[in-house]
C-alpha cells in the first residue's frame, strides 16, 4: 500500500483528500490539532479499509513533526507529502495598515515554515519511494492582490516559490503546489463572514481533481484545480 502524510485532516479539503486518497488503497498519517476531530476523520478512513495512524498535535512544533514522519516509516515509508494545514492569522481578514505583526508571524510560522521542516524531515523517506511526490496547497491569494488577504496571501506566496525551488533541487520528486480555488470551508467562512458561500464547491467536490496528479504525474508545477480538469504537461 502506498503511504501520504495529510497534515490539516480533521476538516475542509484535508479531510476530504484523506477519504479521496483512502478510498484509493492509501495508508494515511493523519494531522491536525484537535484530537477528537482528528479521530473522527480517521474513523471514516478506517471503514473505507484503508490503514490510518491519527496524530494530533500543532504542525509547527518540530518533534510533532518528526512523529508524524515516524508514523509513516512505521506503515512502510512514505510516497506522498500533503502539506495541507494552515491558518489565516486574522479571522476575519483585515487590512495590511491593521493586520498585527503577531498574527502574520503565526501565519508564516503554520503555512510556510512548518511545511518547510515536515519537507527536511520526510524527504529521506520520498527519495526512497518508488515515485515520491509532495503536494503543497497553494491559494489563488499566492497571486492575485485581493484586499484584506495580504498577510494570508504573502504566506502562500513564500510557500509557492519554496515548491518551485524545492522541484529544481528534487527532480527525482515531483512536487506540485495547487490551488483549488474557493470552497465552502470553515476557513473561508471566518476569513469573509459576510460572504454567501452557497452556490461554492465543497472540498468533497474539489478533492478528486487532485488524483489526477497521482494518475498522470504531471511534471512537477503551479496547477489549479480548473487545471486539472485537463492535465496535459
Amino acid at each position: 500500500m502506498p503511504v501520504a502524510i495529510v497534515t490539516g485532516a480533521s476538516r475542509g479539503l484535508g479531510r476530504a483528500l484523506a477519504l479521496a486518497l483512502a478510498g484509493r488503497g492509501w495508508d494515511l498519517v493523519l494531522d491536525a490539532r484537535t484530537p477528537s476531530v482528528l479521530e473522527g476523520t480517521a474513523r471514516e478512513v478506517r471503514r473505507l479499509g484503508a490503514g490510518v495512524v491519527a496524530v494530533p498535535g500543532d504542525i509547527t512544533d518540530a518533534g510533532h513533526r518528526e512523529e508524524l514522519v515516524a508514523a509513516a516509516k512505521g506503515l512502510g515509508g512514505l510516497d506522498l507529502l500533503v502539506n495541507n494545514a494552515g491558518i489565516l492569522g486574522v479571522e476575519p481578514l483585515v487590512t495590511l495598515e491593521e493586520h498585527p505583526l503577531d498574527r502574520f508571524r503565526a501565519a508564516l510560522e503554520a503555512n510556510l515554515v512548518a511545511p518547510l521542516g515536515l519537507i527536511q524531515e520526510a524527504l529521506p523517506l520520498l527519495r526512497a519511494a518508488p515515485a515520491g511526490a509532495v503536494l503543497d496547497i497553494s491559494s489563488d491569494a499566492a497571486v492575485e492582490p485581493y484586499r484584506t488577504w495580504g498577510g494570508y496571501g504573502a504566506t502562500k506566496a513564500g510557500l509557492d516559490l519554496l515548491s518551485a525551488v524545492l522541484a529544481a533541487e528534487e527532480p527525482g520528486l515531483r512536487v506540485w503546489w495547487v490551488d483549488p480555488g474557493s470552497m465552502r470551508t470553515r476557513m473561508l467562512a471566518a476569513a469573509e463572514p459576510d460572504e454567501d458561500l452557497t452556490g461554492t464547491p465543497t472540498p468533497e467536490e474539489v478533492a478528486p481533481a487532485f488524483l489526477r496528479l497521482l494518475d498522470e504525474r504531471p511534471t512537477s508545477g503551479r496547477y489549479t484545480a480548473a487545471d486539472l480538469a485537463g492535465v496535459a504537461r
